[in-house]
Parts: C-alpha cells; structure tokens; sequence
C-alpha cells in the first residue's frame, strides 16, 4: 500500500495530492501540554512557577474560571484540549509512515481549508492564507513582503501601540521584537534584521493625551499627509487599519482608507489588523474583495490559546505577493509549509515543523466551529443584551469610568449589518477617593482578580493617556466567541452568563474600594 494511502487525514476537505512523501522517520513528539507553549516567543513560555505565561494563562482548563478577558487571552477550554490532543494524535500517528515535515505541510493544508469554510470564503477566487505563530509574526511576513517591492523604500503607517500591541512598531520596522522567534530561535532582541527591506514606521495617536478617542477627520487628516509625502518620495505605503483595537476602536475610519486607496492607486497597500478577529465572516469577505489583506488569529475573540495566527490574501494581492522574495533573516521565524507553496519566499524558508503551532490553531477551530453554528439572529441579541448590561453596570458605579468607544461603524465597506455591530470590548478607568488609579495600582487590582478567591479573568491594563498629569490604564471586560456558544446554547442561558460578568465587576469594585 502507498504512503499517501497509508496516511489519511481525517478530514472532509479535499487536499492537494502531495507525490512521493518523503522518507519517514521518528522524532520525539511532546506533551500537548508542553506544545501549547512550544512554538512562539518567550510570551507564551510559563512563568517560573510553571503555572502562567506573560498573558496569565496556563496549559490546563479550568471552568472555574469567569473568563472575561479575551482581548489578551483566554484559558484553554475542555473541549479545545480534546482537540489539541486530537492533532497530537495524529502527529504521532503519522510517524514511521510519512516524515514529520510532511505531516506539517498537509495538517497546515487542512487548516487553511477549514478557515476558509469556516469564514464563509470557500466560493472566493485566489484566496491565498499564509500561517503565523502570532499577529506580531504576521505583522513582520506582511511587511517584509510589501517592502521587497518597493524600490524606494516602504512606509508602515500604523495606530499607536498601545492600541495595537508592543511589538509590533518593532515588526514592521524588521526589527527583531523578542529574545527568541516563533521556531525557538535565539535572536537578538531590538537589533535590525540582517537584509531586512528599508521600512520606516510612522505610529498615528487615535487617542488624545488624555485618552479621549480622537476624531477620525484628525486622525485621517495625520494620515493623508503621512502618505502624500511618501508617495512624493516614490515610497510604497503599508497602511495598516485597525478592526478593532485593544479598546474596540477602528481606526484610521475606513472612509479616509479607501479615499487613499482611490487616490494613490498602485503605491497604498492596505493591511488589516483584525487580530482580534472581532469581525463577522460578511466584514472579512468585504474586505478581501477591497483587496485588502485581513490578519487574524484564534486566540483572542476565538479564545483559543495564545499565539496561532493567519494571513488571508485576496487574489489581486496574492498575484503580487507571490512573486516577493524575504530576507534571510526571516529563516528564524517561519517555516516552508507556513507560506502558500506557490508563493516564491516559502522556498527561501527552512523545511521546518511548530507542532506547537498545530495544536493551538486546532484548538481555536474547535471554538470557531461552535461558534459559527449559531444562528446570526440570536448571537446579535446576545451582544446586545451583554452589552446593556455592561454599560449599565459600569455607569452606576464611581469606582468605574466607562472609556468612550466610538460606535462600530463599517459603513463605508457596503457589508451587510452582523453581529459584529454590537461592541464587545468595554474598557473602563478604576477611580477612587475621587481620582483615578495609577497604572500600577490598577496592575494590581487586575492580577487581584486572577486570584485563588476572585477567579476572574479581565483584558489586561491598557494604558489611555493622562489625567490630570496622571498616566491611567484601562481594564476591559470582553465577550467571546466562546461566552457567545454559552450564552445562547446553555440551559442557563444569557442571563447566567450576564450574571457572572456583574459579578466580576462588583468583585472589581470591592478591590478598588478596598485600595482608596
């Protein structure tokens, strides 16, 4: 019997036939518990105690845990570890049978497959998905690619960091943003990537000093100048959008990209920041065919574990990007199978495996597949009702100050309305004895909250500017994909789910209380 028909993937989805498999031979496959944190850089290794990464999330699944805090990361679920241990599974299956490079490629294959069926994108022409340990590795693949075609050089315009994340002003500008890459790597944090392509970063404020959201006419006004003074130069533009923040905020508004887009055509490539992956499958399939390249991951909204990342590449971009070569340096990050095979930089890249990767992308797929079962119509009712709840919750209490978010508005990309309306990032200053809590006083009230007695998970701090000559962050409530299956699937219902989320803010309060 041949190979290939010796390894079968259990999977519906048609594959590419892959010919001759290459010898097989055995390599020690861990733990899933020791893979969920295998595979990235040092911000999802465990702490010394071996029980939490940088995000306060550990290996193991804990229910009792009111998870609350999806815009950073979420505990692994029952149901997402079965998984994991499922794609485990099958790696140690296919050893002595295939190589481990090639299980790599056609599990890799698989995935791409059920993201696209999953996002409704299966009947799109071209769609190219490029695989990535994280959005910050995503953030680096995008623009190294866009600057290999710029001859005079590329400008990354982005929002403040602080609204997206730390490292990536540091990805863009092919600077590298950790002590170890996504293949485990030591490299030198902070150094310039060797023959990285010349990029400059440009960081635009979507929030004013005092963290107030600034008008998107300024912000788009900042911009428009930051564009036309490249495209004088005879640079190439990335200008990354933003859907949605740390905060819930999209920015720059898409009327100002898209009138850049118009008027610089062939100079303005648009990426999009969806990280969060807070967007309904009609926002993502109205922005591939803009020929916008929409970034994604499973570990935030999704709530799968931290660090599995995707690029969506629609095919007037794809045409293009297959053609772009990447700098040696970037052999430490990813892996062949991570890039499309027809794309000429996978070849520059090593024949390499992150079962890591695997695990956790078959992790968040399990939470997508619950989630996009749900009728539209009830999930949007959901949201609403928790989002009515939260702000009431909120507003009636002055150890909280709501963070204003302008409301959600795609208008501009001619979507049809989902759910992905209704706000599900609610962010919020801490105040008591009449001023607000520094940044570390806050810190501590969060990491209070993680405790043996409160058991609650809130968005890391994020820090919103000054009052009153004051640095403050902002805490965040969240609702996920995950909340969503529970909300409107469970016996308990919504109500149960709205329940546990005053709960956590009474609990907050107490803290703040217990702090002036």
């Amino acid at each position: 019997m041949p190979l290939t028909a010796q390894f079968a993937l259990p999977s519906a989805i048609a594959l590419r036939p892959v010919r001759n498999p290459p010898p097989a031979r055995r390599s020690q496959i861990a733990p899933t518990e020791t893979l969920l944190t295998a595979g990235g850089d040092s911000r999802i290794a465990l702490d010394a105690s071996g029980t939490a990464n940088r995000y306060g999330c550990g290996t193991e699944p804990d229910a009792s845990v009111a998870a609350f805090g999806s815009s950073t990361a979420s505990i692994i679920s029952a149901g997402a570890m079965a998984a994991a241990e499922q794609m485990r599974s099958r790696l140690a299956e296919a050893q002595g049978v295939v190589s481990p490079e090639w299980a790599y490629a056609r599990e890799l294959e698989r995935i791409r497959r059920e993201l696209i069926d999953l996002c409704g994108l299966g009947d799109l022409h071209g769609v190219d998905v490029a695989i990535a340990a994280s959005g910050t590795d995503l953030h680096l693949l995008a623009t190294q690619l866009a600057a290999s075609g710029a001859a005079n050089g590329l400008l990354a315009v982005m929002v403040e960091p602080a609204e997206t994340g730390s490292c990536v002003a540091a990805a863009l500008a092919g600077t590298h943003f950790d002590v170890r890459s996504a293949l485990g790597l030591p490299v030198p944090e902070g150094v310039p990537m060797a023959g990285h392509a010349r990029t400059e970063v440009a960081p635009v404020p979507c929030r004013a000093a005092d963290g107030t959201v600034r008008s998107a006419a300024d912000v788009g006004a900042d911009i428009g100048e930051l564009v036309a003074s490249a495209a004088s130069k005879g640079q190439r533009v990335l200008l990354t959008l933003i859907d949605v923040s740390k905060t819930g905020v999209i920015a720059p508004s898409l009327a100002t990209v898209l009138a850049l887009q118009a008027a610089y055509p062939g100079v303005v490539d648009v990426f999009v920041d969806a990280c969060q992956f807070r967007i309904a499958p009609a926002t993502l399939r109205a922005y591939l065919e803009r020929g916008f390249m929409v970034a994604v991951t499973g570990s935030k909204f999704v709530t799968g574990p931290a660090f599995s990342g995707a690029l969506i590449v629609p095919e007037q971009a794809a045409q293009k990007l297959r053609r772009r070569a990447l700098p040696a340096a970037l052999r430490s990050y990813a892996a062949r199978a991570e890039l499309p095979s027809s794309w000429i930089a996978a070849r520059s890249l090593p024949d390499a495996t992150n079962p890591g990767l695997l695990v956790r992308w078959e992790a968040a797929l399990h939470e997508l597949r619950l989630f996009r079962a749900l009728p539209e119509a009830r999930v949007r009712s959901f949201f609403t009702e928790f989002a009515t709840a939260v702000a009431n919750r909120l507003g009636a209490d002055p150890a909280f100050e709501p963070l204003p978010v302008p409301a959600v508005d795609r208008t501009a990309l001619g979507a049809p309305e989902s759910w992905d309306r209704v706000p599900t990032i609610f962010p919020f200053l801490l105040r008591a004895a009449g001023t607000h809590l520094t940044p570390g006083a806050t810190d501590q009230v969060y990491r209070a909250l993680r405790g043996i007695e409160s058991r609650a998970q809130l968005g890391q701090p994020v820090l919103c500017g000054t009052r009153n000559g004051r640095p403050v962050s902002a805490l965040r409530m969240c609702m996920s994909a995950r909340l969503a299956v529970e909300g409107t699937t469970s016996r308990a219902g919504s109500a149960h789910v709205i329940r546990r989320a005053v709960s956590v803010l009474d609990r907050t309060a107490e803290l703040v209380r217990s702090a002036s």
